[in-house]
């Protein structure tokens, strides 16, 4: 006989698996809560903040593109933007590549769209160089 009568007297015993089921598994799904609350639902949180900064993008912020370039929003449309960067260079973005808007403009109260472009740019009452020249 090669099986020792102690050897096969454990293997016979089969209760308690429920038990020993929850010991296995309970430190696994321990560790996939505590990663759940510390790095997936804060990960989730600031998308969806993103996502929400870049809908509400309208013309007269200040963004910073994932490039590096920092411009005011000209003319906003539905996945692109128009971004003054400088005098007569304007460039056209893809919304989804800004990555943050540094500064806010207030909502127009003549109830102005925010897809509208300026009318008046060549300088006269407003336009985008007495926007710039109020700071």
């Amino acid at each position: 006989m090669l099986i020792s009568p102690a050897f096969a007297q454990t293997a016979a015993a089969g209760g308690g698996d429920a038990m020993a089921m929850l010991q296995q598994f309970g430190p696994l799904a321990l560790i996939f809560v505590v990663f759940y609350m510390l790095l997936i639902r804060p990960q989730q949180k600031r998308m969806k903040e993103h996502k929400a900064k870049l809908e509400a993008i309208r013309r007269g912020d200040q963004v910073l593109t994932g490039g590096g370039i920092i411009g005011t929003v000209i003319k906003v449309e539905d996945d692109k933007v128009i971004v003054d960067l400088a005098d007569n260079v304007r460039v056209t973005v893809l919304r989804a590549t800004i990555t943050d808007v540094l500064t806010k403009t207030q909502p127009v109260k003549g109830g102005k769209d925010e897809g509208d472009t300026d009318k008046a740019e060549d300088g006269k009452a407003g336009g985008l160089k007495g926007l710039l020249s109020k700071k």
